[in-house]
């Protein structure tokens, strides 16, 4: 693991001030996504929880270094560089690909001897034990712009402009075979509870599939519906921060 992997000021914003003491919340963008893509959730959460935003290598701020093609070193240099965010109450919200290196982050938290997380909110995302033999990584530029645009998860403006798209290739494409390459290693549940979130219509998770992450924790499973796909929370915003609040407790 690199230097630059473990530099934690560049794997966290917080792009709110919250009151001392309050819980964390730490969130996970989707396969070729960034930090910005919660700033939207973060602000309406404060002051009662404290939002930080993960920054993965390889992509706006961070675009000049490697991206990390493969889960579970991301989830080591995540988990290493975020060290002192993982004191005191801590949450996870992981969309999409975020969702699975939350859960993977969490599992070693627990073997670490960390107390576990208060919640682990997955959205958008299949249970690890739900495999699918996906392959858009191999595809060339087209083909992987075609799965953008198809999920609806990128500002149609940057997917009309070619330089901008081919400044976010590299990162997309290295997220896309991260999450795609993963495989679940079959161990003991969480200690942690889990909210799963996801839309009714999302090609790349059924209800099924998402209700299968009732499989990896110990402790209690909720599942939340809503009407859309894979991007379902931008059009369910304040039902999405209900529930984080709600699971939370009093902010």
């Amino acid at each position: 693991m690199t230097n630059t992997e473990l530099d934690r000021d560049l794997w966290i914003r917080h792009p709110a001030v919250a009151r001392p003491g309050a819980v964390r919340l730490i969130c996970l963008p989707h396969a070729g996504g960034s930090a910005s893509f919660y700033v939207p959730m973060a602000k309406p959460l404060a002051p009662g929880i404290d939002v930080g935003l993960v920054q993965y290598p390889g992509r706006q701020d961070r675009r000049r270094e490697p991206c990390i093609e493969d889960l579970g070193r991301l989830a080591d240099a995540a988990f290493e560089a975020l060290q002192p965010e993982l004191e005191g109450p801590v949450a996870f919200f992981g969309h999409s690909m975020g969702a699975t290196l939350a859960f993977e982050i969490a599992l070693r938290m627990e073997r670490a001897g960390l107390p576990a997380p208060l919640r682990l909110f997955v959205s958008a995302r299949r249970a690890p034990s739900a495999h699918r033999d996906e392959r858009v990584h191999l595809k060339d530029d087209d083909g992987l712009l075609a799965e953008i645009r198809a999920l609806s998860g990128t500002d149609s403006r940057a997917l009309g402009d070619e330089e901008i798209m081919r400044m976010a290739m590299p990162s997309i494409r290295a997220d896309y075979t991260a999450a795609e390459t993963y495989r679940y290693r079959p161990g003991p549940a969480l200690r942690c509870p889990i909210s799963a979130l996801t839309g009714d219509s999302d090609p790349k998770a059924t209800l099924e599939e998402v209700g299968r992450w009732r499989e990896h924790t110990s402790a209690g499973f909720d599942l939340n519906v809503y009407r859309g796909g894979h991007f379902y929370l931008t059009q369910h915003q304040e039902a999405v921060l209900q529930v984080v609040r709600d699971r939370l407790g009093p902010t």
